[in-house]
């Protein structure tokens, strides 16, 4: 299988563009592609533009060596029947895409020197939890209860970010009653509330890497929401986290519309106080009245529109509630030998030094020497039964674990892959750290390590066009949570917000996100045969 596989879109010459474009979305992330598919399955002609030499965003997967990685769909969970989820992934690539699952054992969490795990299955979860915690039954059991007042809490939230100000303003004392208290508190002091016991704490919070905030810091609206999404296990998408573009793609075309690649968007361009289309890199502006910001708020109001539109409508105090999330490291590993034969699960690592997590990042923040506070191991090639297909007697593990992007900044506006010795003697010290935590868990992969290479926030900047190469958009406190102007439809005529800024993290997140966007956009009433035919 060649790299130019994995290379899902069309490359953007101005040649190339259609005349006429509906709206033009700007990035192709599962919110974007989301938004771009919805809007042609109402017969408009959609324009993505993507930066990245290949489509998807944080769902694109890559090749080197001989070897296959994805590079954000580690796994994804509420897909394993027809699920709300499931279904929307179903219409989006029109039935075409399929899910593996993990081991029942899905989640594995080392805190310190002890070993919990997360079950597959609401009452196989609740009970392993027991099994674990003995003398925590009742603790267990409200914690449970919270889980499941949170679905439909989740949905009013979702509801509340699609309606105009003026009918949000309507809707607000319905939108609290149905809103729990918990909801906008930070996770810990909900937790503590039920139970002192910090290991039991700790494994409820075992996959906060996937928020990229700890327990003291994070909302627990999305800490529940994350909890429940994996409740029933974790699956993989066969043949790899690229088949997402790739299958959704051809409804975009379908209607007249295109997904270019290396197309970079300079600014959003603003005439008589409206949206008027976009300015590329090389000068071309394409004329759109409809604009969809799939960037993340940071690139949108400080980098893509003009400072003095940002500040004319109350966008530039706006940000100062908000802040990017961490960033991170990522270790791409190729293996000759099959992920059998080399003994690798399908169980996900998540690797603590302490149960105090929130102690634990502090530390790391203040010095880089300390212990990683979290190391999120995964093998990609035990998870997809197609992976071998594509590449016989291989087998592949990524690591991913917290960096700021402070540590690297000196390095800022280099070009990838000519950064310096500096640059790349750092990256060698703390590849053989994460390293050494992978092979303290499976020792019998020392040695049998064929190709290795370290991703740091530099490289999210350089491919995802994240300026502090955060993973997970905007930090998700539950401060952010309230931020009210956060919605897909923004205060600029013509202009309109999609992804994880807009609702919360995860592919998941950044799906529902297009579907409120194009809901916004569209109104209740064009979305109803839509979503008819989504759900039933």
């Amino acid at each position: 299988m060649k790299a130019s596989t994995l290379r899902i879109g069309h490359r953007y010459r101005p040649a190339r563009l259609a005349a006429g474009y509906d709206a033009i979305v700007i990035g192709s992330g599962m919110g974007g592609l989301t938004t771009a598919a919805l809007l042609s399955k109402l017969d408009w002609k959609v324009c993505v533009l993507e930066q990245h030499y290949t489509a998807g965003g944080y769902t694109h997967s890559y090749e080197r060596n001989g070897y296959e990685w994805d590079v954000g769909v580690h796994y994804i969970g509420d897909v394993g029947t027809r699920t709300r989820t499931r279904r929307m992934f179903d219409f989006l690539t029109d039935g075409k895409l399929e899910w593996a699952p993990m081991d029942e054992e899905y989640d594995r969490f080392y805190v310190g020197d002890k070993i919990f795990n997360a079950r597959a299955g609401k009452q196989e979860f609740r009970d392993n939890l027991v099994h674990q915690f003995p003398d925590e039954g009742k603790a267990i059991d409200a914690y449970m209860e919270m889980l499941s007042q949170v679905s439909g809490a989740l949905s009013t939230f979702g509801m509340g970010r699609a309606l105009k100000p003026w009918q949000r303003s309507l809707a607000a004392p319905y939108l609290k009653w149905k809103t729990p208290d918990f909801m906008f508190r930070k996770t810990y002091d909900v937790l503590s509330e039920l139970t002192d016991n910090q290991d039991l704490i700790a494994v409820i919070c075992g996959q906060w890497g996937d928020m990229g905030l700890p327990p003291k810091q994070s909302a627990f609206m999305v800490h529940a929401m994350i909890a429940r999404h994996y409740l029933y296990g974790g699956f993989y998408p066969v043949g790899g986290s690229w088949k997402i573009a790739d299958y959704i793609i051809p409804k975009i075309q379908k209607a007249g519309g295109e997904v270019f690649t290396y197309a970079r968007v300079k600014g959003i361009l603003i005439a008589d106080g409206k949206v008027s289309g976009v300015e590329m890199e090389d000068g071309h502006q394409i004329d759109c009245a409809c604009v969809v910001s799939s960037a993340g708020v940071e690139n949108t109001f400080n980098r893509l529109l003009a400072g003095s539109v940002v500040a004319s409508h109350g966008y530039a105090a706006a940000m100062n509630n908000v802040r990017p999330s961490i960033g991170h490291l990522g270790v791409y590993i190729g293996l000759q030998g099959t992920a059998e034969e080399l003994g690798l699960p399908k169980t996900n690592f998540w690797i603590y030094p302490t149960n105090d997590y929130d102690g634990a990042l502090e530390r790391f923040l203040r010095d880089k020497d300390a212990p990683f506070p979290v190391v999120y191991i995964s093998f990609p090639s035990a998870k997809d039964p197609d992976y071998l297909n594509r590449h016989p007697g291989t087998a592949t593990i990524e690591i991913v674990a917290p960096a700021p992007y402070e540590w690297f900044e000196k390095w800022g506006g280099t070009t990838w892959g000519k950064r310096g010795d500096g640059y790349d003697d750092f990256k060698e010290g703390l590849t053989d750290r994460l390293m050494e935590q992978l092979y303290d868990k499976l020792p019998q992969l020392r040695g049998r390590v064929d190709y290795c290479e370290l991703s740091t926030p530099l490289s999210t900047e350089w491919f995802s066009a994240y300026g502090r190469g955060e993973l997970y958009g905007l930090d998700h406190t539950p401060e952010r949570l309230q931020q009210e102007w956060l919605t897909p439809r923004t205060r600029i005529p013509g202009l309109w917000l999609t992804g994880q800024d807009v609702l919360t993290c995860g592919v998941t997140g950044a799906m529902m996100a297009g579907m409120l966007t194009t809901m916004a956009m569209v109104g209740v009433r064009k979305m109803t045969p839509v979503m008819k035919e989504i759900y039933g």
